[in-house]
């Protein structure tokens, strides 16, 4: 039985996988061989001109991609961090209220939200702006890590806190000295996340960024199909190299994901 369910995992995990290698498959395919009858299912006679093609074109889309996630981490932490506090340990009132608006935030579509951010920005002169976009795909990342930071700092025992008072700290040195080090796992869970949100968003893009010079790499790709249907080698080559920053965090990352998110799940 247990054979069984190995192979079937494995297929499983095959059928899922199998776009990833025919992308990469198809990234390193001669231009003459992309209508080959039966398909190449393996680069015999690899190239890398659509790599080339790729970095020489996209390389400034995904310089704007990284400084965009960049930002969207660095102003979800400023607002998620101290809000988290707040909730778990300050308790103000309504409390309650905010995890549920905070829960129904998450809710709602970014479709919903990019039109919102899109009659605001054109009064307040931000569209086709980078800025525009941190805030923007912020908005998607806030919600989540102060639900996640809440759970995690709610499970640090009180004691800590209480003796760091007796000892004249104040509530941001106890914040700063005593909640944030022992955050670690949650604090990378979050940036993860928002980067990975940040990095793949292509709603408030397409919507907030249409007419702008300086586009992130997921607007970039679909302009660059639209512009080379024929070069699909290079088409692929810029969805590899836009997947490795994601891979190689998620890789990286994982054992620190897997403590965030469990974090505060289970109380001693």
């Amino acid at each position: 039985m247990k054979r069984w369910k190995t192979a079937a995992g494995v297929v499983l995990v095959g059928v899922m996988l199998f776009p990833v290698y025919w992308m990469f498959n198809v990234s390193l395919t001669r231009t003459g061989d992309m209508r080959a009858d039966p398909p190449h299912w393996f680069p015999w006679n690899p190239t890398f001109e659509g790599y080339a093609a790729a970095l020489a074109q996209q390389l400034p889309a995904l310089a704007t991609s990284l400084f965009i996630g960049l930002g969207t981490v660095a102003l979800t932490l400023v607002v998620a961090l101290p809000a988290g506090y707040s909730l778990a340990k300050l308790r103000p009132r309504g409390a309650r209220g905010i995890d549920f608006l905070l829960l129904v935030a998450q809710m709602i579509p970014a479709v919903v939200m990019a039109m919102g951010f899109y009659a605001i920005y054109i009064r307040l002169g931000m569209l086709n702006t980078v800025p525009g976009l941190i805030v923007a795909d912020s908005t998607l990342a806030v919600p989540f890590g102060v639900l996640l930071f809440r759970a995690f700092m709610a499970s640090i025992p009180g004691e800590l806190m209480a003796a760091a008072q007796i000892d004249g700290a104040s509530t941001w040195r106890t914040f700063r000295s005593i909640i944030l080090p022992l955050s670690r796992n949650s604090v990378i869970t979050v940036s993860l996340f928002a980067f990975l949100w940040a990095w793949s968003d292509f709603i408030f893009a397409s919507t907030l960024n249409r007419n702008s010079d300086v586009i992130p790499i997921t607007l970039g790709i679909f302009r660059y199909i639209g512009n080379n249907t024929t070069q699909w080698n290079s088409i692929m080559a810029t969805a590899v190299i836009a997947s490795v920053p994601a891979a190689f965090l998620l890789v990286l990352a994982q054992r620190y994901i897997a403590a965030g998110v469990t974090a505060g799940a289970v109380k001693d």
